[in-house]
Parts: C-alpha cells; structure tokens; sequence
C-alpha cells in the first residue's frame, strides 16, 4: 500500500458522505438520553465544530460536537445545549474509544466550555506514522486508506447559526464517521518494523 496520496490522486476518488442515521440535539433535556446510545459502544468517532472568525482576537466557542458509529450519527449543538453532565462524562471514560484527527485544539475547546479530563481518545495523526503512513489531515488519509474523497466546503460556515443547513449536518455527521473508519483501517494493518518487536517484549516480560 502507497503511504501518500496526491490532490490530483483524491480528484479522481468517489465523493463520499455519512448515509447512516443523524439525530441532531437540540434539547439539553435529550442529551442524557442520547448519551445513554453511546454508552455501549466500544469506539466512536469524534470531532468538533467552531463558528469561524474572520477578525484578528475574536474567537468562538465550540458550537457542535459529533460523535458516530458506524451506522448513527449525534450531532449536539453544544451553543444549544450546554457542555456537562452526561456528555463530559462520556468523554472522560476510559473504557470508550474516541478517535479524530488532529483533536487537541478540539479537546483544548472543548476544556474551555467545562473543565473536565479526557479519557479514552486516540488521536488518528500520531497513530497514523507507526504503521508508515505520511499523510496526516482527514481528507488525505480518507483518499488514502478509504479510497473516497470527502467534501470540506461547509468547514468554514456558520456553526451557531438557528438552524444547521442540511450540508452542514451531512459535513459533521462524515467527519466523525470518517475518523472511526480511518481508524478501524488501520487497526487491520501491519504496524511499521519495530513495533511488533516491542509488543512481543512487553507480554514476555508481562
């Protein structure tokens, strides 16, 4: 397998977006609810989203975290809703994987809104080099190892706006969903020389 991809290379790929189920949240009185779905799954794919700012100072704060399985999508629009209880909650327990793509600033984000101790995440762009792939962003490692190209058009629109546009959600719900299969893709593969190497040490001597 390549371990880079081109732009002209993701040009020719198949777009490709999340055709599962997406329940977007609204109601802060559904999120303990909608958590409750989560709680049983061993992975899930995350990310977030932020109204962008244009002015030089100006920041805003996390306005949507995703979170998907293979099959659903739950977008909670935390601008709406709030950040706590169930959800922090969720992101601090250990036992459930989250997986992203370059998820420090959206964990940074996220810490702003409530202070609470991430558990459980695995960042795809430092697992990425152990199994000698070089290309790092969600769109390149979806060409790469997924064979699709994904839309980034609606990165930079409105994440506070009254109402998201359905390109928006279909945007959110696929970067989440990317993410877990990017990673469930890498798991089946071989981990670059050396690694194994020190797997093997570490049960001898366990």
């Amino acid at each position: 397998m390549h371990n880079k991809i081109t732009k002209e290379d993701i040009k020719e790929l198949p777009l490709k977006q999340f055709e599962g189920t997406v329940n977007v949240v609204e109601d802060p009185k559904q999120v303990t609810h909608v958590v409750e779905k989560l709680r049983n799954e061993k992975i899930i794919g995350f990310d977030t989203e932020t109204k962008p700012s244009f002015k030089k100072g100006v920041s805003h704060d996390v306005a949507l975290l995703q979170l998907s399985t293979e099959e659903e999508a739950f977008l909670f629009r935390l601008n709406i809703t709030g950040f706590n209880g169930a959800l922090t909650k969720l992101l601090s327990n250990p036992g459930i994987k989250k997986v992203g793509v370059g998820i420090r600033d959206d964990l940074r984000g996220l810490q702003q809104l409530n202070n609470f101790t991430p558990k459980g995440f695995i960042d795809i762009q430092e697992l990425a080099p152990k199994y000698g792939i070089e290309v790092l962003s969600l769109k390149n490692l979806a060409g790469l190892l997924l064979g699709i190209r994904i839309s980034k058009r609606q990165r930079l629109s409105n994440w506070e706006a009254d109402a998201l546009s359905e390109g928006q959600i279909l945007y959110a719900a696929t970067d989440a969903w990317v993410a877990l299969k990017i990673y469930n893709k890498i798991k089946k593969m071989k981990p670059v020389a050396s690694s194994p190497v020190k797997a093997d040490q570490k049960k001898k001597s366990s």
